[in-house]
This record gives C-alpha cells, sequence and structure tokens, in this order.
C-alpha cells in the first residue's frame, strides 16, 4: 500500500510538468493567432523575405566580420540589440542623413528623428521604402517588425506602430547599426528620390530597376485620400491612389531630367486613365515632384514631347502634382518581375 502511494506521488509533478509544457505551447500558439488577427494589416503588408537575391551589396558573414566591429556585426548581422541609452545617436539632434554602417545605403535624416523616450533612435519615415525591407521577428516572445538594409541585408532595428503623426510610425533602430553624414558635409553624396506613375507598377520598376544610375525602387501607391492602402482598395477605384514607384538614384550618374525623358518612353502617357488592358484611374500617368526645381523639369519636357509629334497629335495626359506620401504595396509586389523570372 505504501509503495503505491509513494509510485503515485513521483507521478504528480511529471504530470504537473507535462500539463504545464502544453499549457505554454497552447497559449503560445493562441497568443500568436491574436497577432494576426489583431494586426492583419501589417502581416499582409511585411511578408518574408524572397529568396530571390537582389541585392546591391553581397558578402559573406566572414567578409562582413571582419569589415565590421564585432559589437556592430553582432547587431547587424547576428540580430543582436544594443542596451537602451547606450548608443551614440540617441540623444543626438545634429541636421544630416543617417546611413547604413554596413554599406553606406542612406537610411533616415534627421528630419524624420524625433524622442521617443525608448532609448534607442527613433524615426517616423525612412529617407525612401527602396532602401529597407521587412520580416516577421516571434523571437523573445513577441510579434515584431524587422527593419533591414535593403541594400545588403543587414538588421538595423524594428519598426513599431505607436509614433507621432501623420505616419503614426516609428522606427526603432540600433546606434551602432548607423553611421551620420552632417548636412553640410552631405552635397554630392546623398541620392535624389522620384516617384512616377504609368500603369502596372510590377512593369515600370522592372524598367527602372535596368537603368544606370538608379540605385533602388519600390512599389506602392499615392496620390490618394486613404492611408496605407491595401492593392484590393486601389483596385476598387476608391482610394484616389494611383499605382507608383518611387526610386532612390545617383545624380551624379543620372539626372532628373533624364529619368522623366525615360519616363515618358517607358509608357503611353496618351492614355487617359489605362494602360493598354489596364483600365481605371489607378493606372493613370502621374509625374509627383518634390520641389520647384522637379516640377519646371517635368512641365518643360511634358511640353517637348507633347509637341514633338512622338505621340503624333494626341494630347498628354500626365498629371504632374506635389509629392504628398507613398505607401509601400504589399511585399509581393516588390520586384514582382525578378521574384517571377518575367
Amino acid at each position: 500500500m505504501g509503495e503505491e502511494i509513494n509510485e503515485e506521488s513521483a507521478m504528480k509533478p511529471l504530470t504537473k510538468l507535462l500539463i504545464l509544457l502544453i499549457s505554454i505551447l497552447i497559449s503560445w500558439g493562441g497568443w500568436k493567432a491574436l497577432n494576426a488577427l489583431f494586426f492583419q494589416e501589417t502581416v499582409s503588408f511585411f511578408n518574408p523575405k524572397s529568396e530571390v537575391n537582389w541585392r546591391r551589396v553581397n558578402r559573406t558573414r566572414e567578409e562582413w566580420k571582419k569589415l565590421l566591429t564585432p559589437e556592430q556585426f553582432r547587431v547587424m548581422f547576428e540580430k543582436g540589440t544594443e542596451p537602451a541609452y547606450s548608443g551614440r545617436y540617441n540623444d543626438f539632434w545634429e541636421k544630416g542623413y543617417y546611413t547604413c554602417a554596413a554599406c553606406r545605403s542612406v537610411l533616415f535624416t534627421s528630419e524624420d528623428k524625433y524622442d521617443h523616450g525608448t532609448g534607442w533612435p527613433s524615426f517616423k519615415a525612412p529617407f525612401s521604402e527602396a532602401n529597407l525591407e521587412y520580416a516577421r521577428d516571434y523571437s523573445l516572445g513577441l510579434s515584431r517588425l524587422e527593419v533591414r538594409c535593403s541594400s545588403c541585408g543587414a538588421h538595423l532595428g524594428h519598426l513599431f506602430f505607436d509614433g507621432p503623426a501623420p505616419t503614426g510610425r516609428h522606427y526603432c533602430i540600433n546606434s551602432v547599426a548607423l553611421n551620420f553624414i552632417p548636412q553640410a558635409e552631405a552635397e554630392g553624396l546623398i541620392p535624389e528620390r522620384a516617384t512616377f506613375a504609368g500603369g502596372c507598377f510590377w512593369g515600370l520598376e522592372h524598367k527602372f530597376s535596368q537603368v544606370e544610375g538608379v540605385i533602388g525602387t519600390a512599389v506602392g501607391f499615392s496620390g490618394g485620400w486613404v492611408r496605407q492602402p491595401s492593392y484590393e482598395q486601389v483596385c476598387s477605384g476608391k482610394t484616389g491612389h494611383a499605382e507608383s514607384i518611387e526610386i532612390v538614384y545617383d545624380p551624379r550618374k543620372i539626372t532628373y531630367e533624364e529619368l522623366i525623358r525615360k519616363f515618358f518612353a517607358f509608357h503611353d502617357p496618351t492614355q487617359l486613365n489605362r494602360q493598354g488592358p489596364d483600365i481605371g484611374t489607378q493606372y493613370r500617368s502621374v509625374i509627383f515632384y518634390r520641389n520647384e526645381e522637379q516640377r519646371q523639369i517635368a512641365q518643360r519636357i511634358k511640353e517637348e514631347v507633347e509637341s514633338s509629334g512622338a505621340f503624333g497629335q494626341r494630347k498628354i495626359f500626365t498629371e504632374i502634382v506635389p509629392f504628398d506620401e507613398f505607401f509601400r504595396a504589399e511585399e509581393y509586389h516588390q520586384k514582382y518581375y525578378l521574384k517571377n523570372k518575367k
């Protein structure tokens, strides 16, 4: 009788441990399901990286280990995190540009930096969506959006949605993953940006990505009134957005004027609210200018093209409007032709 009681007592801790493990697994699975339910817009917006490699800078881990400091390598290529309030750029407010510490791609500007109070450099927007990529991160028992440099793949930090208006975004970035170029020293070193719309963004992005001097591209939506719209919403024609591409280019290799001329060559600007079989206002032809110089260049070249007879007597319907905001499209649209080998 006593032996039976002892054996039963010995089984109780094992049973409790088994029940505890099962409970943890169920809780973990349920927690991830709740995250997917309540954050569907970000799950669909940022998908895991594609197997297709389109990086501008490709090096092995061993090569990066030789080029970077031990702390930089730990954070950028082992997905580490520097201690809060320890980084050089946390309480740093000089005007200029923040670049990737590994490949020098321009990532953020001082204009978009703010104090979030978390102990890491915080930004409300990137220099360009073309220079970043995103992936889901479930480490530490949390569902977070990892931010990477799209040029070299280095881990930079995470994106949260508790930031200031108008974007609502909070890019929480490790100082050690950044370098800084003061505004006074930036002339000739910082790439420029251009935003166009001209039919399906898959084809337009692919054509511009092949142009020498173009550093990076991203597809998305501009010109509407709905924030962070989905592709399906834009296709409904009820958001006001046009399928657009954001281009980062080196002005030492190609000028804005040359990009505008290629823009008119890459699509038919005489088609109103369509390109070929694609019909709708989301396929309209638009140049989104970022400053007065870009506006003047775009207007002059539009008039030149129209009067040249390149499109016969047909009217050019390309709109020239001020740039407001660019919303990155879902990840499966990015580099679509490259991913699908078209």
